[in-house]
C-alpha cells in the first residue's frame, strides 16, 4: 500500500506517478500515521498544471476532503454499489483508527491478503420452487438489491482474497457463462464445471469435474451453494478448519421453531409445569464448507452425489468433521418467501 499513498508535501509529479503506475483516478493523502487526510484526483492535477503550478510543487493545495470509505469487513458488492452511486472509481479501506489499509477499485481490491484457496460455487440447480421466475433465469442469477445473487457471492470471495473460482453450471448455463466470462472484470479468474444436462451431479458430484480440467487442489477448498445471500467471514472459516485439523468443516446457521401451544410437562401423568409457546433452536447446514483436497478422490464419477454423503463417509471412518457457527448475515434463497425476505419485501 505504501506506493499508493502520499503525504501532503509530496509533489504533483509524485501524484502523477501513482496515477499512471496503478491506473487510479484518485490519489489518497495520509498523515505520518497513515490516517486519511483527503485525496487529489487526476483531473485536479491536470487542472493545476493548466493554472500554472509546476510538477515539483506540493500537492497540499489541491487536496480535498474525502468522506467515502469502507471498513475492513465491508462487503465488496456494497462497496461497488457505493462507488457507482457516488460516481467514483476508488474507495479506501480504513481501520478503526481511520488508517488506510486497502483500496477498492473497479476491477480489483488492493491491500487484502491473497488466499491460495480455490472456491467452488454450485450454480447448476433448476430452482423449480421459484418458478416461474426461474423459467428463463437460473436461480443464482435472480437479483437481490440490483445484483445477481451469484455475483454477490463472487464479489464477496474476491473481497476476501480468493482469486480462483469455479462455477458448477447446468441449467441455463449459458446465461451464467455470458454474465461472468473469465471473471476478469470482477477481479478474479473463473472457470466452469459443466455438468451433462441429462446427468445432474447433485450438491457434491460436480467437484469430481475439477480433475477433468486437470486441476489438483493443494489447499483446503471452499465450497458453497450458489443461492445464498451472506457476508460470512472466509478467513474465520478457513482458520477454524486449520485449527480443528478437520477433513471437512461445515458452516452452520440456526433454525428456530416456536411451538404454537402451551407445552405440558409431566411426571407419571401428573402435570409438573406449563411452558407457553416454547422455542427450540438447532444448528443447521448453511451450505458453506471447507474440504481437504483428499476428499475429492472419494466422490464417484458420473453420478449424482449429495455433498452430505461425503461427511457421512468421514463419520463412518472416524474422521473429524468440524462445525463453524455463522455469526454473519445468512439467507438461503430456495423458496419465494425467502427471496422476498432477502429483497426486503
Amino acid at each position: 500500500m505504501s506506493n499508493l499513498l502520499l503525504c501532503s508535501n509530496a509533489s504533483i509529479r509524485d501524484a502523477f506517478t501513482v496515477v499512471d503506475m496503478n491506473d487510479l483516478s484518485d490519489v489518497f493523502v495520509v498523515d505520518d500515521d497513515n490516517r486519511l487526510v483527503g485525496a487529489v484526483s487526476e483531473q485536479d492535477l491536470r487542472r493545476g498544471l493548466l493554472n500554472g503550478v509546476s510538477l515539483d510543487d506540493p500537492i497540499a493545495p489541491l487536496v480535498r476532503p474525502w468522506r467515502a470509505t469502507a471498513s475492513q469487513a465491508a462487503d465488496r458488492a456494497a462497496v461497488l454499489d457505493l462507488m457507482r452511486a457516488l460516481g467514483v472509481r476508488n474507495i479506501p479501506v480504513v481501520d478503526s483508527g481511520n488508517r488506510v489499509v486497502g483500496l477498492h477499485v473497479e476491477r480489483r481490491i488492493i491491500g487484502v491478503p491473497k488466499l491460495p484457496n480455490w472456491a467452488v460455487i454450485m450454480a447448476g440447480g433448476r430452482g423449480t420452487r421459484l418458478a416461474p421466475l426461474t423459467d428463463t433465469i437460473p436461480k443464482p442469477m435472480l437479483t437481490v438489491a440490483g445484483r445477481p445473487i451469484l455475483e454477490r457471492l463472487v464479489l464477496h470471495l474476491v473481497g476476501s482474497g480468493v482469486e480462483k473460482i469455479f462455477l458448477s453450471v447446468n441449467y441455463l448455463a449459458n446465461v451464467i457463462e455470458k454474465h461472468f466470462g473469465d471473471g476478469g472484470h470482477l477481479g478474479c479468474s473463473i472457470e466452469y464445471l459443466r455438468e451433462d444436462p441429462d446427468l445432474p451431479l447433485g450438491t457434491g458430484g460436480a467437484l469430481r469435474l475439477l480433475g477433468d480440467l486437470g486441476y489438483r487442489a493443494e489447499h483446503p477448498l471452499l465450497v458453497m451453494n450458489g443461492d445464498l445471500v451472506t457476508n460470512f467471514s472466509v478467513g474465520k472459516l478457513l482458520e477454524t478448519h486449520r485449527r480443528e485439523q478437520a477433513l471437512a468443516t461445515i458452516a452452520t446457521s440456526r433454525y428456530r421453531h416456536e411451538v404454537p401451544f402451551g407445552v405440558l410437562k409431566s411426571d407419571r401423568n401428573r402435570l409438573t409445569q406449563i411452558v407457553e409457546k416454547p422455542t427450540q433452536e438447532w444448528p443447521v447446514n448453511a451450505g458453506i464448507y471447507t474440504l481437504d483436497p483428499v476428499l475429492l478422490d472419494r466422490i464417484p464419477a458420473d453420478q449424482e452425489f449429495p455433498i452430505t454423503n461425503l461427511f457421512e463417509d468421514c463419520l463412518r471412518r472416524g474422521e473429524k468433521v468440524a462445525l463453524w457457527p455463522l455469526s454473519d448475515d445468512w439467507q438461503d434463497i430456495g423458496r419465494p418467501n425467502e427471496l422476498a425476505q432477502a429483497r426486503g419485501q
